[in-house]
Parts: C-alpha cells; sequence; structure tokens
C-alpha cells in the first residue's frame, strides 16, 4: 500500500493537533515523521507514530513542554528537554547546535531529559542540508547486553555523523547492535530472515530469525566488543556533557522509555580555510570505494516514493488515521 507524501504528511499533522501540540510543532513534527517514512525508514518513522502518540496520551511525554537552554560554556549549551516530544527537542537542540558553529566554528548542544527522537539520521540530514558537519548520538533505556553477558544492561545508542556534498550527503545512522530493534520488527513483518546473524536465541546461538532475537533480548553489537565499549563510551559522554540520566537509570519497558539523554555536534564548514577541501575529499574517497556511501541509498528511496508513492504499514496507517479523524 503506497500513499503521497502530502496525504501521509497532512494526515500525520492532524493527529498530532488532538495531542495540544501547537499548530506549527505538529506541521514540524509530522514532516520529520513522514520524511523519515518517505526516505524508507518506516521503523523508525510512521511505524513508530502509535508508540509516540500512546506515551502522550499516558503523560510519558508532555506534548506541551519545550526544551530550554539552562547554561552556556563557549561552544558548547545545555539543554533540558523537559519531557518533551523528542523529535522536536532534537531537531531544535542541532539547530542551535548550528548556529553555535556559526559563532565558534563549533558547537554543541548536550540535551537532557528528552525523549526519543524517532530516525537519529533526521538530525545529520538537518546539518548537512545547512553546510554543517554532524555528529550526534542518544541513550537508550538498557535493551543490548554487553560482550559477554546475555541480560541488557547497555543502550543501542544511534550514532549519526554526517557531512555535506553537493552532488550528495553522506550520512551515517548506525544503531550499535548489527540490526536495531526497528530494522529487527521490519524483518519479522515482512517474515524475512537477516542477511547475516544479529543476534543470540533463546539457547545463545548466533540466528538470523528476528523474532527470535527479539525474544530472546540479545542483539549481536556491531563488532562485537567494540560495538559494546562504544555504547558505553556514548553513554558516559551524553550523560555527563547533558547532566542527564544514563542508561541504568532509565526505564526498561519501551512504552515508559523517557528522560534520555542526547548529544549535538555541528561543525561550520563554511568558516574552514578551504571549504571546498570537504567536497573533494569526500569525492574522491567516494569515487574509490565502487560501492554505495551512506546516505546515498535514502536519496535513491526518496526519490521513487516521492514519484510513485510512500509504502505504509496498513496497520499503523491505519491508527494515524484513526487519530486524524478525531481531530
Amino acid at each position: 500500500m503506497r500513499v503521497s507524501y502530502q496525504e501521509l504528511s497532512e494526515t500525520l499533522r492532524r493527529a498530532l493537533l488532538t495531542t495540544g501540540l501547537e499548530p506549527d510543532r505538529a506541521a514540524l513534527c509530522a514532516r520529520l515523521i513522514a520524511d523519515s517514512t518517505c526516505d524508507g525508514v518506516p521503523s523508525h518513522g510512521l511505524n513508530l507514530f502509535p508508540r509516540l502518540m500512546t506515551m502522550i496520551r499516558t503523560g510519558v511525554v508532555d506534548a506541551a513542554a519545550r526544551a530550554a537552554r539552562v547554561s552556556v560554556s563557549g561552544a558548547v549549551e545545555r539543554w533540558d528537554g523537559r519531557g518533551g516530544v523528542g523529535a522536536l527537542n532534537a531537531y531544535e537542540a542541532m539547530d542551535a547546535a548550528i548556529e553555535r558553529s556559526r559563532e565558534h566554528r563549533i558547537g554543541c548542544v548536550a540535551l537532557a531529559n528528552t525523549n526519543h527522537w524517532m530516525r537519529g539520521g533526521t538530525y545529520g540530514w538537518q546539518a548537512a542540508g545547512r553546510g554543517a558537519i554532524a555528529i550526534c548520538w542518544t541513550n537508550t533505556l538498557p535493551n543490548l547486553p554487553p560482550w559477554g553477558a546475555d541480560a541488557p544492561r547497555i543502550g543501542n545508542n544511534p550514532l549519526v555523523i554526517a557531512v555535506p556534498r553537493a552532488s550528495g550527503h553522506v550520512v551515517l545512522d548506525m544503531a550499535m547492535s548489527q540490526f536495531s530493534y526497528g530494522a529487527l520488527a521490519a524483518y519479522r513483518s515482512r517474515g524475512e530472515p537477516l542477511p547475516v546473524p544479529g543476534g543470540f536465541d533463546s539457547t545463545g546461538q548466533l540466528t538470523r530469525d528476528p523474532a527470535a532475537i527479539e525474544a530472546s533480548g540479545r542483539p549481536l553489537p556491531i563488532g562485537f566488543w567494540k560495538g559494546s565499549g562504544l555504547s558505553i563510551m556514548l553513554d558516559t559522554i551524553a550523560a555527563v556533557l547533558s547532566g542527564g540520566r544514563a542508561t541504568h537509570q532509565i526505564a526498561a519497558r519501551p512504552e515508559e522509555e523517557t528522560g534520555v539523554s542526547q548529544v549535538f555536534v555541528a561543525i561550520d564548514v563554511a568558516s574552514l580555510a578551504d571549504r571546498d577541501e570537504v567536497t573533494r575529499v569526500a569525492d574522491a574517497i567516494l569515487a574509490d570505494l565502487h560501492v554505495r556511501y551512506p546516505g546515498q541509498r535514502t536519496v535513491e528511496t526518496r526519490a521513487r516514493n516521492l514519484a510513485e508513492g510512500i509504502p505504509v504499514d496498513p496497520s499503523a496507517w491505519q491508527f494515524a488515521r484513526t487519530c486524524a479523524a478525531a481531530q
């Protein structure tokens, strides 16, 4: 089933208005979710929308709250998300980091007390579109076992790195597990095995069965012990810089996951001595690879879906339409 971008974003906007979000914020949030779905990441777009609405209705997410800057030290700002809508908080935080980089060449916003940011790559595309290099990440609830353990104690902390480029931005958006939980759910719903082993089943055997990994709660860290270590470091830095919670302080149930900590770093390319060098280096590297670069598939998927319509999960789409009808 496919729907147009306009129909998807308008339906989401109307649904979000029922939560009490101000019209301009409802429109922005709808656009961010629609963009993620259009770009081929429905697991962190439309498919995550029912969870967002549920968390607003139960009071875990405060639709009326707006993130606020609480301190500034040079190029670094500390913000309080006030339990508001995670995607909106993240978008505003990255925007502030970009503005800070215009003054200091580099800007950093550390955001505490926020919520799930939906697709992390959104904020890499946001920065690259404004001519900035970006590095951002978030911690999460404990949903990934550290290497050598079988109980989830660290977060699947997504990391995003983006480099602006005239012929196509380079944007890496990766979780700390071989497959994110959203990707596991997508493979399961399609009835497809994973292309490579993505975690352990209940007997401790590596498997390509997404449902078995979801049931065991044991996805495989990227790079084995290296991904485990990187997760711990990202969590530590996010909590320290923001003054917020670390993974072990966050509720373990997805519907109760709140108070996460995030970091948004922007580097102003325009302020570099040779701004064109960024593009030249990126072009030279990518030309020698002869394979897809991070972000290339996204651009291709976006163009195809804008032309042909965006594939949507029937149940998630019906949920959005039902919410919108109540507006």
